[in-house]
């Protein structure tokens, strides 16, 4: 349907009557007008009065290979003809699942060689707690259930994944975490003005005397982001992952990777984890580039053999491996390979985004701007990063606003031209907030 043909205060009049939306103050959407998004094509947005929006933010850090694909479009309607979904549970599977499948072995670290199918970020990191406790309880360590994860992080709002998470605005109102999951520091140089080595090694061994403290035979895991998204873009210190992983091993404590965001050419490979060697990566955004929802979770053949060996995983979704999902994820993972678009944005628009970025650090309303890839952050000088992202988005960009920082991760086919016209707009956002 055309813009022009929407009754948008209808619409907007529905809304507010009917529908619940996640992570927003209603009051406040209300009292302006929820803003109705229509069409998209490339790295545009258009609304439903007709104004076009550059996506600085992929949707929601997902869709990497732009709107428009026809090559997702027709893969999904070819399997929607030939079968629109069958379940994976009781011996049964569908031939798009198995190659997906088989693909994310191909793609993926070494000794990762098993995948399970959830629909969310949420659920792969749900599912891979729940295989943690199933894999320690198979080899006689019931005692085994504490997991742990850093300030700042994000993976996920079920009731366990929220948990995880290491953001007061998404467990306080829940009255959460529940018991079992152990907070740890984590390197954010620009908060603690410290030197980042300095930074990276008081977290290093801050975690070390939690891990000592707590009982390392207690502790199931450890749950990582490669850069911290939600948390505002944060990214680690060089060397620190790679320590981190190491007082893992040396604690036997599993290694989870959670790339939800930075999978899939984020950051300029296909995992932003490989060299970390770990346990358990979760996937989800860039698997489809948010075409439809499905996301993973890889497991170790080491692991794999324990949860094959100890009989039936009482585990699963009704969408587990949706035969339509896995379809438009090998479309979109095609489109990435054919297209280069992960080595492009290793070597040519990744460094060109952040370069371009770079030109506004000096500008008196910002205090730091960091990124890698085609994800970075713009961190603000006395105002909130939710007031720039609506001035960005009344000057035409989409970014995201957390606490005093503004974050952009745009799809990765976005253009240099793009990129500057990306940039000046924020300029303009920058030159209307309030003067300190």
């Amino acid at each position: 349907m055309l813009a022009s043909d929407l009754d948008l205060l209808a619409l907007q009049t529905q809304d507010q009557h009917h529908l619940i939306h996640p992570f927003t103050n209603h009051h406040e959407l209300h009292q302006q007008g929820t803003h109705i998004i229509t069409s998209a094509q490339g790295c545009w947005l258009t609304d439903a009065t007709g104004s076009r929006l550059l996506d600085a933010l992929a949707g929601l850090w997902c869709v990497n290979v732009g709107y428009g694909r026809r090559e997702i479009l027709e893969a999904v309607y070819q399997q929607m003809q030939a079968l629109p979904y069958t379940s994976s549970f009781f011996n049964t599977t569908t031939v798009p699942t198995i190659e997906l499948a088989s693909r994310l072995a191909e793609l993926a670290p070494p000794r990762l060689s098993h995948c399970f199918f959830s629909t969310s970020g949420s659920e792969a990191n749900e599912t891979a707690l729940k295989i943690i406790r199933r894999y320690w309880l198979a080899q006689g360590h019931p005692h085994k259930k504490l997991v742990l994860s850093r300030a700042y992080a994000y993976h996920g709002v079920t009731l366990a994944t929220t948990s995880l998470t290491g953001l007061a605005p998404c467990r306080d109102p829940f009255a959460l975490p529940l018991p079992d999951f152990v907070q740890i520091p984590t390197p954010y140089p620009y908060i603690s003005q410290r030197d980042p080595e300095a930074e990276a090694a008081w977290c290093l061994a801050e975690t070390e005397r939690i891990i000592k403290t707590t009982g390392a035979e207690r502790i199931a895991a450890m749950f990582i982001e490669p850069v911290q998204g939600a948390g505002g873009v944060i990214i680690p210190p060089p060397g620190y992952l790679t320590r981190l992983r190491d007082l893992c091993r040396r604690y036997e404590i599993l290694f989870v990777a959670d790339e939800v965001i930075t999978g899939f050419g984020r950051l300029g490979a296909w995992f932003a984890s490989a060299e970390l060697d770990p346990d358990l990566i979760t996937v989800a955004k860039g698997l489809t580039s948010g075409y439809l929802p499905m996301s993973a979770t890889l497991i170790s053949a080491e692991i794999s053999a324990v949860l094959i060996d100890s009989g039936v995983f009482a585990h699963g979704f009704t969408y587990s491996g949706h035969p339509v999902c896995a379809a438009a994820a090998l479309a979109n993972l095609d489109i990435l390979a054919r297209e280069n678009l992960i080595q492009r944005v290793k070597t040519e628009i990744g460094p060109y985004f952040q370069a371009a970025l770079q030109t506004v650090a000096n500008h008196p309303r910002v205090g730091e701007v960091r990124g890698q890839g085609l994800i970075a952050a713009i961190e603000l000088r006395g105002c909130s990063g939710s007031q720039a992202a609506a001035l960005a988005r009344q000057a035409g960009v989409i970014v995201r606003g957390i606490r005093d920082l503004i974050a952009l991760a745009p799809p990765l086919v976005i253009r240099p031209e793009e990129v500057d016209w990306l940039v000046e707009r924020l300029c303009r956002v920058l030159d209307q907030l309030p003067t300190l």
